[in-house]
């Protein structure tokens, strides 16, 4: 490397007696060499990642072509950059900062996160995407052995996303644009009247959530790109028009009850990341069926029963925490809602400052009686699922450390923080540190059973230990 034979050289000189900090004039020497140094491993570093990967197919203009290699200013036009913490707008307009919801990261959790990323740039394929392989073959760990698939390639988008890089800045901007092309390829390549944007089957995404579990998740990368997107940019015409058909793609794939067909082993996994697919694109003003979307929720909460308060597992494998933190996640927009009826309620001096969330205050806060009771009943059910979540028991999972797991945390997580749960830094501290007691020496982490992909679950990793970075973003929805 350019700056460590800049430095020998300094060390060198040093060696020799060479008094190099006594003079303004060697101070000056020294100052030239190591701008000198930076200058030229940037110029190293930016050739290194051009020449990664080739564009990728398509009729329209790669977005590598769209935007520069190097950070550029902010377009007219284009959102500011998402602060982090708790600054945020409840869905009565009103801004608040609430403090009880601010954490940063403790230092190891930070540590844990930049070893992962950089672990994880380098498993990037040569299409520009990122692969967690076949079900048949689990004991594949290799990254650059397997093929890339949407799923594997969105989870990684959304933790880079999630970590602070964007297409224009970020350590990580190139690998976040080679991965965009290649999925906005997969989609604009798709059959109209196909379920799934991919010809790929087998993987181990796909066995253990769902065979359409691909147009999912790419779609949440989708919506959730957005906000870093100027409103008149070219990239963003293709981000929504191929969100949009993977909406209704999702939508079509669904099932009467609200769940969506092709479930694997644990399909409920499946479902509720269809849900939150929905729920955050309706709220982009994307093509969402409204009928649909009640359909979907309304699915999740039928999972759990408030009065013997217990989960449905039979869409979960058998198993408490995935169904659980599917509905813990699925019902927090309402749960957060009625808390913020009955906030308003208080305020106005309609109910006394001591009446909990009931279906009868939230009456009495204006909602009509079926309005009170969809908002009543989603409290209960996302408070009860909240706590159990939580349970050591049930966070043990299948018994041992598998994607699903990843997955199940994660939701809950951002469960927690959506429907303003008082116990979300609890949360995040056991769970963080039961995270980075379990990272590989490489700065992966891998599945024992079931998604053994190190790249899916470093990517689902990812995204847990970076959650308060979206605290503001996920208190916000509408």
């Amino acid at each position: 490397m350019v700056w460590k034979f800049f430095f020998a050289r300094i060390r060198q000189a040093q060696s020799q007696n060479f008094k190099i900090m006594s003079s303004k004039k060697n101070l000056v020497v020294v100052a030239m060499i190591l701008i000198m140094s930076y200058t030229i491993l940037n110029a190293f570093h930016d050739v290194e990642e051009m020449k990664v990967v080739e564009p990728a197919r398509t009729t329209e203009a790669p977005v590598a072509d769209l935007i520069p290699a190097k950070p550029v200013p902010a377009e007219a036009g284009q959102p500011a950059e998402m602060p982090k913490g708790c600054v945020f707008k409840t869905v009565f307009g009103e801004e608040n900062v609430d403090s009880d919801f601010v954490l940063k990261a403790p230092a190891k959790v930070s540590f844990a996160i930049d070893e992962a990323l950089e672990w994880m740039a380098k498993a990037q394929l040569e299409n520009g995407g990122f692969g967690a392989g076949t079900h048949s073959r689990q004991g594949v760990l290799n990254p650059h052995a397997v093929k890339a698939d949407p799923a594997t390639t969105a989870m990684v988008s959304m933790a880079i996303l999630r970590s602070g890089s964007t297409l224009t800045k970020g350590p990580f901007a190139n690998n976040l644009k080679q991965a965009l092309e290649y999925l906005l390829t997969q989609v604009e390549e798709s059959g109209d009247n196909e379920y799934n944007i991919t010809n790929l089957t087998g993987t181990q995404p796909q066995i253990k959530l769902g065979q359409n579990i691909d147009v999912v998740l790419t779609s949440q990368f989708f919506t959730n790109l957005l906000d870093h997107l100027s409103n008149n940019s070219t990239i963003r015409e293709r981000v929504v028009k191929y969100n949009n058909k993977c909406l209704l793609k999702i939508q079509k794939s669904m099932a009467d009850n609200g769940s969506v067909r092709g479930a694997g082993w644990a399909g409920v996994l499946q479902s509720s990341f269809a849900t939150n697919a929905l729920e955050t694109a309706q709220e982009k003003g994307l093509n969402v069926d409204e009928e649909k979307l009640e359909q979907a929720k309304s699915y999740q909460k039928n999972n759990f029963d408030v009065k013997t308060n217990k989960a449905a597992t039979e869409d979960g494998a058998g198993v408490m925490l995935y169904s659980l933190s599917s509905t813990a996640r699925s019902s927090a927009k309402e749960a957060r809602e009625a808390k913020d009826f009955v906030a308003k309620a208080k305020k106005e001096g309609k109910i006394s400052s001591e009446e909990p969330v009931t279906v009868d205050n939230l009456k009495k806060s204006g909602l009509s009686e079926s309005e009170a009771l969809r908002y009543g009943t989603a409290y209960e059910i996302n408070k009860a699922a909240n706590k159990q979540a939580q349970q050591d028991d049930v966070m043990e999972g299948f018994g041992s450390n598998g994607g699903e797991e990843f997955l199940s945390y994660l939701q809950t997580g951002e469960g927690l923080i959506m429907s303003k749960d008082h116990d979300w830094k609890k949360w995040y501290t056991n769970v963080t540190g039961r995270l980075v007691k379990i990272q590989n020496d490489d700065g992966s982490w891998n599945g024992h059973h079931c998604i053994t992909s190190p790249v899916f679950c470093t990517a689902t990793a990812l995204l847990i230990l970076s959650v308060n970075n979206d605290v503001q973003q996920l208190m916000a929805k509408k």
